[in-house]
């Protein structure tokens, strides 16, 4: 099992410097958002190329360090039309020039559904469900395309807000280049929050074999007041069974990706060994 982070976890900087910073941590890949980590390229929609990409993982594999996925964190769902295909686009050019960065994931979660709870209280769900729908049907057919991978992250907040809504759009979208991003923190709030295993246990029962990367962090109440979603802190540090989760995840996807969240990066080196520890 390999353990990562964000990129952008020592800022946002010129490439040969953030790579280098990274170079310090213990860390086998990143999850790399382009415009996010890096500081002195223009990375935006329409400016990608072999070339650029092979170049930007020329300098991370000089570092020893791999990209694991392409974090494109879009709002599939957003309620203008003309931003939403602008995304959309974004999301569909990094699939096309991920196996040049060395990866075949391309990540994103899945937006709220706020405006459109205010625009119609009643028909909110349907009407965000059938946008998200039509999304990730055409993120989908551009990941075949190019033998890629949609990576959807359910949060308990967002319009994948529950183990059984993933497992939802994996059945009404039947393509295998959708694969889960799988962060069991963020589908806790203060109406399951006592029973985590069992949400943790319902997310490997439904959709286990669509795991192509995990996210790790830890949690600790109170909950926040406006969302009922407890505070993140970095693993190790709270009430999550963390231990319990890496090997019921080492158990459905041996090996896979484990990306650390909510953790600095002067204390990047000593979660990787307490996680290492667990995992033995």
């Amino acid at each position: 099992m390999a353990f990562g982070t964000l990129a952008h976890k020592v800022g946002t900087l010129p490439l040969m410097q953030l790579t280098q910073k990274l170079g310090e941590l213990e860390i086998d890949f990143v999850q790399l958002a382009l415009t996010k980590a890096i500081g002195d390229i223009d990375t935006s929609l329409g400016k990608l190329s072999p070339g650029l990409a092979n170049h930007i993982a020329e300098q991370f594999d000089k570092q020893g360090i791999r990209i694991g996925v392409l974090g494109c964190y879009i709002n599939p769902v957003h309620p203008d039309p003309v931003q939403r295909r602008y995304e959309i686009d974004r999301f569909k050019e990094h699939l096309r020039f991920a196996r040049e960065f060395g990866t075949t994931i391309v990540a994103t979660e899945t937006g709220d559904l706020t405006t459109y709870r205010n625009q119609d209280a009643e028909r909110y769900e349907e009407i965000g469900w059938s946008i998200l729908r039509s999304t990730v049907e055409e993120l989908a057919e551009e990941a075949e395309k190019w033998g890629a991978y949609v990576g959807l992250e359910p949060v308990c907040t967002h319009t994948l807000t529950t183990p059984q809504k993933m497992k939802r759009i994996i059945d009404e979208v039947p393509s295998r280049n959708i694969g889960v991003v799988l962060d069991p923190c963020n589908l806790f709030d203060r109406t399951n929050f006592e029973r985590r295993e069992q949400v943790v246990n319902e997310s490997f029962e439904l959709f286990g074999d669509r795991i192509v990367l995990a996210h790790l962090k830890d949690v600790v109440t109170p909950f926040n007041e406006r969302d009922g979603r407890p505070k993140s802190v970095k693993p190790g540090t709270g009430v999550f069974d963390t231990a319990g989760f890496l090997q019921k995840l080492y158990e459905y996807k041996p090996f896979v990706d484990v990306s650390i969240e909510d953790t600095d990066a002067h204390e990047m080196n000593e979660v990787i060994h307490y996680l290492k520890g667990l995992n033995k």
